[in-house]
């Protein structure tokens, strides 16, 4: 006999309040774990599909994780030093940037930017910010990274989760759909099911676009020349998540760097610019419509919402759950409507 609505509710509630004051009172000591299973989680599909092609679980668990050992000491090696590198002397650009755009505007409009004039000063006092605080927010970033993901966390757990999750998930999963109770297990089935398919088609086509775009982006603006071209194009990569945001901002970051390095040389700046036009081409056409589908059920705005709802209240953890818990919400909002 299935439960009544008031019951359902009543548990639950009982574990959403667990579930968050766990978030709240292991904080970081989950966070290997989490981690862990959002690699999983990420790395299911490909798992199924060498085991369609006539391997063990154990094998495809095998090949994956070589294949990820592999990708990241190249990364380790080749990109990451790289973009540290290029993200500390973009920081230490941008006085000598904001003073050529103040000659720029100098020469042009002779009477805006007078010595007394509060968007000069406004400008140099930018510059001087950036400066003094890039920098020093960059390394502060990467200590409390260093310090919040240690060694241990970052090279041993966090790896060795993903694996052992990796190779028993689709066990786990049948063990779990095992103990559903009889009455309500086709409704759970399905909500399951829509709540997969959203976190699939953001997570593992989103994640995958960004990935594609921030690889094209970065390798095509350092073709071109461009000074920072490897971090313009991680950044547009990595928020083109929002749409049309990550190619807005990050073309514009790419032609204003562009300008001041380019002028005069206008096939450079028009190759810049083509690079982005390109990049929505083949995201909006190609890439989206393959990998994320017509429909996420996700809309951006209750994305950001949720991301800095559970930042706030659970720091980087509550960031790493924010997506699961947001898709989860609205596909249960939906059904409850």
């Amino acid at each position: 006999m299935a439960l009544p609505v008031r019951e359902q509710f009543k548990y639950w509630g009982v574990a959403a309040a667990v579930f968050l004051f766990a978030m709240w009172w292991l904080g970081d000591v989950i966070l290997p774990f989490v981690l862990g299973g959002a690699v999983a989680y990420f790395l299911d599909p490909v798992a199924d599909r060498i085991e369609r092609m006539g391997a063990s679980r154990a094998t495809a668990t095998a090949i994956i994780t070589l294949f990820g050992i592999l990708i990241f000491v190249l990364l380790a090696l080749l990109v990451i030093p790289t973009l540290i590198n290029q993200t500390v002397q973009l920081f230490d650009t941008v006085p000598k940037v904001v003073q050529e755009f103040q000659t720029f505007l100098t020469s042009k409009f002779p009477d805006l930017l007078n010595e007394d004039s509060t968007m000069r000063q406004s400008l140099t006092a930018l510059g001087e910010t950036i400066q003094s605080k890039g920098g020093q927010l960059l390394e502060t970033a990467l200590t409390s990274v260093g310090s919040l993901l240690n060694v241990i966390m970052l090279f041993v757990i966090v790896p060795v989760v993903a694996f052992y999750l990796l190779y028993d998930w689709d066990r786990m999963v049948g063990i779990i759909d095992g103990l559903l109770t009889r009455d309500h297990a086709p409704v759970i089935r399905r909500l399951a099911s829509e709540i997969d398919h959203t976190l699939a088609s953001f997570i593992r086509g989103m994640g995958t676009v960004c990935l594609i775009l921030g690889t094209f982006y970065a390798m095509a603006l350092m073709l071109v020349g461009l000074q920072f071209g490897l971090v313009v194009g991680a950044f547009a990569g990595l928020i083109t998540f929002i749409p049309y945001v990550g190619a807005l901002v990050g073309g514009a970051l790419a032609l204003g760097l562009a300008l001041f390095q380019f002028w005069g040389d206008w096939v450079s700046i028009g190759l810049v610019a083509g690079i982005f036009a390109i990049g929505q081409v083949i995201e909006g056409n190609v890439l989206t419509p393959k990998l994320v589908g017509d429909s996420v059920g996700l809309h951006p705005v209750w994305l950001i919402f949720a991301l800095s709802v559970f930042g706030s209240l659970f720091c980087f953890v509550g960031m790493l759950v924010a997506v699961p818990v947001a898709a989860a919400i609205g596909v249960l909002m939906r059904f409850i409507i």
